[in-house]
């Protein structure tokens, strides 16, 4: 996305290959030129491995590495100056390679973005929650990945649609209308003063303690656990709720649109104190038909076998997985059942998908390598255009969560505790005096929201993490308000010296001849990686990468803003330039942090 005028790799790409032309009388191979960003401990800004080279020099890694640095001082513009360690060739860019790339950047407001969507069609899933208990902390990290994947694919051209699939039916929905028809006594969120999730998720609760109660009492009658565990009263009754369910039973459907209707009311707030949103969504309900009728196909042309009690199941042994089964044996479908009916129904209801990401802990990572192998068995040509997103587990210092035990970090809880702490840390500030109390709670919220989800998605997706709700709100260090408060201070700079000189704009001027301190360099330097950063984590679906270039901009204009005058700059060509810079730092912090969903205020 950087302009092929000052595309650094081209520019010494093209440098290396004229040297080796006029030095060595050599044509490069496209895998003798090996290319890369110079590592942080030494000087340059870009490497060009020397290895690869003496075979046509004929010297040692050091010797080359001196001619062709010589060589580009001397012959490329935009190469200042160089240094070999060992094999590599450290190359820096000049002041007018710098001041010139800065110079295009500032005129473009969405430098690093796609112009246009040009890319294929992708289609992320997150979120898909079970309607028998409200979301946790779980779903936060879940939600805010799937969000977060599909705004930078979107940022580098590819066309999005965000779905989810909601898991409305199934044994667990039964459990919690069980408990509810047996002990809820008509209980509704109205009487309750609960939220419809909330109050849903206390009966599939109640399920539990329940079903424990009379395992115990069947153990002690010298009944084995597994048997026991199938025995049970409430078990039976929620088996039996499902197969009235699936034959359609009109008091059975009654009793599940209610509950559930509770449950969509409450998750419909829930995502909007997230900040998420879908483009489509999409009910087990609904798809698990499509799944049954791909089951029976798939039994019918032999990729399945049926069972002597009736169940149907998918051999996959020679895959090096096990038998799984897809259908049971009373007819009722299961989890993957709806799956596979989903799968085929997404590609036919979006005939140009390109593929279609399932953004999905990594628990589930054996259901997935089945789902896509039955898919395959199917038939199914676009089976190997699924892709499954695993990312591990959140955990809290006392361990592992547990819905049906009632141990889980409500979403909705731990969004309202964020935005209290905000409002503890900001009082200490103490920088908000006179701010109406609707924007005060507003900002609250903002300022939560983004310690929430930075310190989510700031670590690699595939890694398990512990949560730490007042580690992630520090005003300092690698976190979402730390790099908040960066970008109000970049506002705050404009604000003032426009309010002093007429409006001044800093995204209009094109600072040019100002020689700029290493500080500064630093800092533009770091624009120019935004582009490459942004593509990075595209193709890697890693939000982490956005997060520490957010935080590392942020730090970098930080060290510059202490040792450098700004608006009390005398100099006009230096004090505009820092402006400017000033501008497009807080420009690409603040697009940055919108591809993680985080909002940036005006004053914190």
């Amino acid at each position: 996305m950087t302009t092929s005028q000052f595309d650094m790799q081209a520019i010494v790409g093209v440098a290396v290959r004229k040297a080796c032309s006029d030095l060595f009388s050599a044509v490069l191979t496209d895998g003798q030129l090996q290319l890369q960003k110079t590592r942080k401990e030494f000087p340059g800004h870009f490497t060009v491995v020397v290895f690869p080279l003496t075979k046509i020099s004929k010297l040692s890694p050091e010797a080359t590495g001196e001619l062709l640095g010589n060589y580009m001082v001397e012959q490329v513009p935009y190469v200042s100056a160089f240094n070999v360690v060992k094999g590599f060739l450290n190359v820096s860019m000049s002041q007018d390679f710098w001041s010139g790339f800065f110079t295009e950047a500032l005129a473009n407001a969405r430098f690093g973005f796609a112009q246009e969507a040009s890319g294929s069609h992708v289609m992320v899933e997150y979120s898909s929650p079970n309607t028998n208990k409200p979301l946790h902390l779980g779903h936060l990290r879940n939600n805010f990945l799937g969000y977060s994947v599909s705004e930078i694919l979107k940022a580098v051209g590819h066309r999005v649609t965000k779905v989810q699939i909601i898991n409305d039916r199934g044994i667990h929905i039964c459990k919690s209308m069980v408990a509810w028809k047996n002990f809820g006594n008509g209980e509704t969120p109205e009487t309750s003063g609960l939220k419809g999730d909330k109050l849903v998720g206390k009966y599939y609760v109640e399920f539990d303690k329940a079903h424990k109660a009379q395992m115990k009492e069947l153990v002690a009658t010298g009944m084995d656990e597994e048997r026991a565990a199938q025995q049970t009263s409430v078990m039976q009754q929620a088996q039996e709720m499902l197969r009235l369910w699936e034959a359609r039973d009109k008091e059975t459907i009654e009793l599940w649109t209610m509950m559930n209707s509770w449950v969509y009311e409450g998750f419909t707030s829930t995502y909007q104190a997230m900040g998420v949103n879908f483009d489509k969504l999409y009910y087990e309900s609904n798809t698990y038909i499509n799944g049954k009728e791909e089951v029976e196909k798939g039994l019918a042309a032999g990729a399945f076998f049926k069972k002597e009690d009736g169940s149907i199941w998918v051999d996959l042994t020679d895959e090096g997985l096990d038998q799984k089964a897809l259908l049971r044996k009373d007819g009722t479908a299961m989890y993957i059942t709806q799956d596979i009916g989903t799968a085929i129904l997404r590609f036919h209801d979006f005939p140009d998908l390109a593929y279609q990401i399932y953004t999905v802990g990594n628990e589930q990572e054996y259901h997935f390598k089945v789902l896509f192998k039955v898919l395959k068995k199917l038939g199914f040509e676009k089976a190997d255009q699924c892709y499954h997103l695993s990312y591990g587990m959140v955990e809290l210092p006392e361990g592992k969560m547990k819905s049906r035990e009632g141990t889980v970090v409500d979403a909705d809880d731990l969004m309202e505790e964020m935005a209290a702490v905000a409002h503890e840390v900001s009082a200490e500030q103490g920088k908000l005096e006179g701010l109406p109390e609707v924007e005060k709670k507003q900002l609250y919220h903002t300022i939560g929201m983004a310690a929430l989800k930075y310190f989510l998605l700031r670590v690699d997706p595939k890694k398990n993490m512990l949560f730490n709700p007042k580690e992630s709100i520090d005003f300092n260090g690698n976190t979402g308000p730390s790099v908040q408060y960066t970008f109000v201070r970049t506002r705050a700079i404009l604000r003032r010296y426009a309010e002093a000189n007429a409006g001044f704009d800093a995204s209009k001027v094109m600072p040019t001849g100002h020689a700029m301190s290493e500080a500064e360099l630093d800092v533009v330097a770091k624009i120019y990686e935004w582009p490459s950063v942004l593509e990075l984590a595209a193709a890697s679906y890693n939000p982490a990468d956005v997060a520490h270039y957010c935080y590392d901009l942020a730090k970098l204009y930080n060290a510059f803003y202490q040792d450098h005058q700004i608006v009390r700059e005398a100099n006009e060509g230096a004090r505009h330039f820092r402006l400017a810079l000033t501008h497009k730092t807080g420009e690409v912090i603040r697009q940055g942090m919108s591809l993680l969903g985080i909002a940036m205020p005006d004053r914190m």
